[in-house]
């Protein structure tokens, strides 16, 4: 089994800029789910919606040419308790925000449980297994397709779906942000990076890649805005600016874009660091995925 990736790599904002391409209702959807999302949490609509408790049915799709691959249950479930965890806020590392931000830290009152009927209403565990001759899989959505030796996913509308895989190319994850296509809609996942049990292997073994890559398939940025200076942002009002992704483990404070005295947020799970490093969302963040919840993903949310 190849070594997992030293350094954070995700995928998500080159299939976003893929799908504008490809999909032109995806650009239309994306512009109204930010004209959406901006009217919700200015009015108050998208704090409305933290206050119920919103559960996710979730399918697992496991897709593995190697044994190594076709990962354990328990692993599985290891990642499901680290997602709770992390979106309620209830994680133990969460000490680690310093004093200056800790007020900032955002409970989004969503959970995650995995599936107990599929779309025929079937019991079911919440997870499929897909031997495949393909791999490793890369960005383009070629693990959600039977052609190309995936599997497709359970109706988006009414269900979170992530694949996890072997990926090429050093990526860690990727997810698609609401408006695109059902057919492809969901999050991927390696399978050395998901979790924090079986294959999960170091830096990237506290599950904090699913955290990262859910935050983005509701609505998140990466907190740097994905500019190459100081002129991005990540469309929410209480995190500071940088000026690109930080990785590994930084020491506070790390100062750009004239963000002193405090500087980058860092430790939040829309940055590049490692797991272990990444331990917060904001409540602006919250505001902004429970508006996600409110409009462009309601029907999944049951609300």
């Amino acid at each position: 089994m190849s070594p997992a990736p030293k350094r954070r790599q995700c995928a998500a904002m080159q299939e976003y800029e893929r799908l504008l391409e490809a999909e032109p209702s995806f650009r239309s959807n994306q512009r109204k789910a930010e004209t959406f999302t901006a009217r919700a949490m200015a009015s108050g609509e998208a704090e409305r919606v933290t206050r119920k408790l919103i559960s996710i049915p979730t399918v697992v799709h496991i897709v593995y040419k190697r044994d190594a691959e076709n990962i354990s249950k328990r692993q599985i479930d290891s990642q499901i308790a680290v997602l709770n965890k992390d979106f309620h806020a209830t994680n133990a590392d969460k000490s680690k925000v310093p004093a200056a931000w800790k007020g900032l830290i955002g409970d989004s009152n969503i959970q995650f449980a995995l599936a107990t009927r599929d779309p025929d209403g079937k019991q079911t565990t919440g997870v499929t297994r897909t031997k495949t001759s393909r791999g490793p899989f890369g960005p383009g959505d070629g693990v959600k397709m039977k052609s190309k030796g995936g599997v497709p996913p359970w109706p988006a509308d009414k269900y979170l779906n992530i694949w996890v895989c072997n990926l090429g190319g050093g990526l860690l994850g990727y997810a698609q942000f609401p408006g695109g296509p059902a057919r492809t809609d969901g999050v991927v996942i390696l399978h050395t990076a998901f979790g924090t049990d079986g294959t999960a292997q170091p830096p990237f073994d506290r599950g904090r890649t699913a955290t990262h890559e859910v935050g983005h398939w509701l609505n998140l940025r990466h907190i740097w805005g994905d500019t190459l200076d100081c002129s991005g942002g990540d469309r929410c009002p209480d995190t500071a600016n940088a000026a690109g992704p930080n990785t590994g483990k930084p020491k506070f404070p790390h100062v750009t874009c004239a963000n002193g005295p405090n500087g980058d947020m860092f430790m939040n799970y829309m940055d590049y660091v490692d797991d272990a490093a990444m331990v917060m969302f904001t409540a602006g963040q919250v505001a902004r995925m429970n508006a996600t919840l409110a409009g462009p993903r309601k029907k999944l949310a049951k609300l």
